[in-house]
């Protein structure tokens, strides 16, 4: 009988579950990781509300680090046991998109892209809310984790911080530039960083929960807006002597906030757009300027490969990347589909979950959830979140 192991998996809309499935096997240039922490992505949350498509029973999440448990043929400068940290994005390094640096739309071996192709894990093959999970192109994917970093000082680089400073690296920000970012959850805030990483002499950082504000001050901004108190176009008009900013950062994946961009940039400038759009997008006529206005709008999927996490791991060893403190309720992965719940309603000021293969103790105690309208057994604003009977 086939070894068995607990995976998150998508059944179809509204329905996630904790089942039991058999165990990946590694393959030529292959690898199987046994997961030690992984997080949930809000990607994950679009994928179970059936916002972004993917096949029914598909194992979720794209965001791990752990040990490696098998090596396949092929493989080679690694050894069962070593600790590693493997990017949400797993390119083959070889065809046409990787040879051009356009990690993420990597086409694999056949050379036949697919959509967003680089992106694997919990995308086009199973991926690693689970017990282990296999690794698509392991010579370029596994990226070993320094001894002194412990897992949630790397976990957040498989994604959230790639996206995030992509957001700022895509647009070019320079020396000196104004950015406004708009939506500081974690990857608002990771692309936050990344603008004064960068050089940006002024960040602003826009959304409306005190305590991302705050947290946005700690990653690097050097004003927040909140919008609910003030109107953040007027005010980054204000705050750059009525000329806009170089750069608006669009972080959250709305109609409203991908406008706000366009409306808070000079002409020139550039918008850049990381939010997952779960809806029709338009472009407005007057803030574009008409289309002549040389506004630049750009799109970006986080680069992966090994050494795109090593440079992250790099930046977080040297305090460059202040990205643990994103990490703010801890569970199991028994308790994942609570975690799913609390995530997904951002109760209790929380950011980041971690999910743990092993028991853990809470770092802090979490306060008592707030109470909605939806029935106990349901979640995720709507989704029935189960954990399998079989």
């Amino acid at each position: 009988m086939a070894e068995t192991m607990r995976a998150t998996v998508y059944r179809g809309k509204n329905d996630i579950r904790l089942e039991e499935v058999p165990m990946p096997k590694a393959g030529f240039g292959e690898a199987v990781v046994k997961v030690t922490l992984t997080t949930i992505c809000g990607t994950d949350v679009h994928i179970a509300r059936n916002e972004y498509p993917v096949a029914e029973g598909r194992i979720i999440g794209h965001e791990p680090v752990g040990v490696i448990h098998e090596l396949g043929e092929g493989v080679v400068g690694y050894n069962v046991g070593d600790r590693v940290l493997v990017g949400a994005v797993t390119p083959c390094g070889t065809c046409f998109y990787c040879q051009n640096n356009q990690w993420a739309q990597c086409a694999g071996y056949d050379n036949e892209w697919k959509m967003i192709g680089g992106w694997r894990l919990g995308n086009s093959m199973d991926g690693v809310q689970a017990d282990y999970f296999k690794v698509p192109y392991a010579q370029a994917n596994m990226a070993k984790i320094p001894d002194d970093l412990t897992d949630e000082d790397a976990v957040l680089c498989a994604d959230i911080a790639s996206t995030g400073i992509s957001g700022a690296e895509s647009a070019n920000v320079r020396i000196g530039d104004v950015v406004v970012v708009y939506a500081q959850g974690p990857i608002g805030l990771c692309a936050t960083a990344g603008a004064k990483l960068m050089g940006a002499s002024l960040v602003i950082g826009v959304d409306s929960i005190p305590e991302r504000l705050e947290m946005a001050k700690r990653m690097g901004a050097d004003v927040v807006i909140n919008y609910k108190e003030q109107d953040p176009i007027a005010e980054v008009m204000r705050l750059t002597g009525k000329r806009g900013a170089d750069v608006a950062i669009e972080a959250l994946g709305t109609q409203q906030t991908f406008e706000n961009c366009l409306r808070s940039v000079r002409p020139g400038g550039t918008v850049s757009s990381l939010g997952v759009y779960a809806g029709k997008v338009e472009m407005p006529v007057e803030p574009y300027i008409y289309g002549i206005g040389d506004i630049k709008v750009v799109s970006t999927l986080c680069p992966g490969g090994k050494e795109r996490m090593r440079r992250l791991m790099e930046m977080v060893r040297r305090d460059k990347l202040p990205l643990r403190q994103l990490l703010t309720h801890r569970f199991t992965l028994d308790n994942i589909i609570e975690a799913y719940d609390l995530f997904s309603h951002q109760r209790d000021g929380v950011l980041k979950v971690a999910i743990s293969t092993q028991e853990v103790k809470p770092e802090r105690e979490r306060t008592e959830q707030v109470e909605t309208e939806e029935p106990e057994d349901v979640g995720l604003l709507g989704i029935r979140m189960t954990e399998s009977e079989d």
